[in-house]
């Protein structure tokens, strides 16, 4: 059986959430819209994302890494959200693995969402459905597009790769090849949820880090207290430039 899924490079991801943008863009307007966005660029933003990148600090101060880490659906093998879902809007494709939401069955219970162990499901406050990541499968099998863009839209998005899709139960695929060859492992295997999608561990590099570099030497606070200003009667930029 084909399991289509994202593995996600965490060593190259560098959080310009690209990837959320571009998701946001295509899906809203595609067959998984409407996707709701309130008061985007007020004090209070609200709305609903098919994916979202939490960033986040490890270790302890000068040894410290800023980690960016992509979380959507996870299109699980054995999915939670599947069975307790009391209309059947939720469900499991069984050509691709692809977990979808039906929005004419969903009555918005938010069972689904209290089953996901991953907090990946959001209800749209306009519509009153989950909505979640549908690993574009509106574009993944148009055939208008060049096959080389029959990917999801945050994977053609990314700009450092750290996005990956194909078929994880094929061998050969880029997938299961990049998962086979760096360690790459499942969201909290514990759940017994088997998520499709993997992610790349970070690899551990050692930090040198000099003396110098934890206290300025040439900081002009270190040295008079005050910020670096031109004299009284040195030029200004009027009197050396001419407009």
């Amino acid at each position: 059986m084909t399991q289509l899924a994202l593995v996600i490079d965490l060593n190259v991801c560098v959080g310009c959430h690209a990837c959320v943008t571009s998701c946001k863009e295509w899906n809203t307007s595609g067959a998984a819209g409407f996707m709701s966005d309130d008061n985007p660029y007020d004090r209070d933003p609200t709305g609903t994302f098919f994916n979202r990148v939490q960033t986040f600090e490890v270790g302890e101060y000068p040894d410290t890494q800023t980690v960016h880490f992509p979380k959507s659906c996870l299109h699980c093998e054995d999915p939670p959200c599947v069975p307790v879902c009391p209309t059947g809007a939720s469900y499991k494709r069984p050509e691709d693995g692809i977990v979808l939401v039906d929005y004419d069955k969903c009555i918005g219970c938010k069972y689904c969402s209290w089953a996901c162990p991953y907090g990946v499901r959001e209800i749209d406050e306009h519509q009153k459905v989950m909505k979640k990541c549908t690993l574009c499968v509106d574009r993944i099998y148009d055939a208008k597009l060049p096959e080389a863009e029959r990917k999801p839209a945050c994977v053609l998005a990314c700009p450092t790769n750290a996005r990956l899709y194909g078929d994880i139960h094929d061998s050969e695929s880029v997938v299961s090849k990049a998962i086979r060859e760096n360690a790459g492992y499942a969201l909290m295997p514990e759940w017994g949820t088997q998520p499709a999608n993997h992610y790349l561990p970070r690899r551990k590099t050692e930090m040198r880090i000099h003396e110098d570099e934890l206290d300025r030497a040439a900081n002009p606070l270190k040295i008079d207290g005050r910020l670096p200003k031109p004299g009284v009667k040195d030029p200004s930029l009027d009197d050396v430039t001419s407009w």
